[in-house]
């Protein structure tokens, strides 16, 4: 035991002892407390921090719930928009079909009147060529076995059925 700082010395036992109440009694009085401010402001900090990440979590959370929602009207929007079209393009096309019905049905129509006219003219014209064609044979043959008076007779009498069969 010669080394002196191993050797129990009484006197520096009661200095230490009272430089370190000394030394806890000003830190108590000067650091202590603005340390427990600071750890207290840091802890309403992180406090506040905290508090922010979950509203910030949960506006998140709302904001993608709106836009599923979002999403999903627009495709339900999206199909109804689609049918409607799918619908308007089935009606218009079915329009315009009977629309091409009734004008192909007006065309055949007008052009089935136009050949019953026509053939009722052809006709019409034939039967007047066959007439005067009959009449100018009666005529040459009555004209060699009749005489002037007797053709009259003959030719106002055909006249006559003529115009009856007109009426």
């Amino acid at each position: 035991m010669d080394n002196p700082l191993v050797q129990p010395d009484p006197g520096l036992y009661i200095w230490t002892i009272l430089t370190f109440l000394v030394l806890l009694t000003a830190l108590a009085k000067f650091a202590w407390g603005p340390l427990l401010k600071a750890l207290e402001s840091r802890q309403a900090t992180i406090r506040k921090s905290l508090d922010d990440a979950k509203l910030a979590t949960e506006e998140l959370a709302r904001l993608q719930q709106e836009s599923a929602q979002i999403v999903r009207q627009a495709r339900v929007e999206a199909e109804a928009i689609i049918s409607q079209s799918r619908t308007d393009a089935a009606r218009l096309r079915d329009e315009m079909r009977q629309k091409a019905k009734a004008e192909s049905d007006g065309i055949v129509k007008n052009a089935e009147r136009q050949i019953q006219l026509e053939t009722t003219r052809a006709l019409e014209q034939i039967r007047h060529e066959a007439i005067d064609l009959s009449v100018a044979i009666a005529s040459k043959i009555i004209q060699r076995n009749l005489s002037k008076e007797d053709n009259e007779k003959l030719i106002d009498e055909a006249l006559r059925q003529v115009e009856t069969r007109k009426h």
